[in-house]
């Protein structure tokens, strides 16, 4: 079980490439949704060194608080980088590059998961094709922290809240009852 009688928010890290827009999605989302249970952070393997500035846009549209954002190495996290580095609890890679590649040694020895979410800021076409884009990435994100955040934690056992974090980054199947 996740010790959740800590006096501490659980430290989640969200990981993507170049830290721009999903991982950044995940970071705020669950900074909101997880309020007091739960601490986010976001880094990146390449980080671009700058937010996508439609992600800003989206999450300001939002009333999120965008200051403190930046677009930061995973390094920042890794203990054997910085001893500073807070204890993680989970690391979620949220596209496919990030899942493929060998990570640093995270503090704490936290539980992983993939939840692969197409990258936004390959879309093309118009500015509405591309704000869809970064909306459908938005939306699949708040829908899984959402749906992680009212696991019991305190019920599950390691080998059952890492089943509910694999099931929840599970793409959907398409609604067969509307066909």
């Amino acid at each position: 079980m996740i010790d959740v009688t800590t006096h501490r928010p659980l430290n989640v890290l969200f990981l993507c490439t170049h830290n721009s827009a999903r991982s950044v999605f995940a970071e705020s989302i669950m900074n909101r949704v997880g309020a007091g249970r739960f601490k986010a952070y976001s880094a990146g393997s390449m980080p671009s060194g700058a937010i996508n500035p439609h992600a800003l846009h989206l999450l300001k549209h939002l009333n999120y608080n965008t200051d403190d954002l930046r677009s930061k190495a995973w390094d920042e996290f890794a203990i054997l980088n910085n001893p500073d580095a807070p204890e993680l609890d989970f690391v979620f890679t949220v596209c496919d590059n990030a899942a493929g590649e060998v990570c640093p040694v995270w503090p704490g020895q936290p539980m992983s998961a993939h939840w692969g979410i197409p990258d936004p800021s390959t879309a093309t076409g118009t500015d509405a094709e591309i704000a869809l884009a970064f909306d459908e990435a938005y939306r699949q994100l708040n829908s899984r922290i959402t749906a992680f955040c009212a696991l019991p934690m305190a019920s599950l056992d390691r080998l059952s809240l890492q089943h509910q974090m694999d099931q929840i980054g599970q793409p959907k199947a398409p609604d067969e009852s509307a066909a």
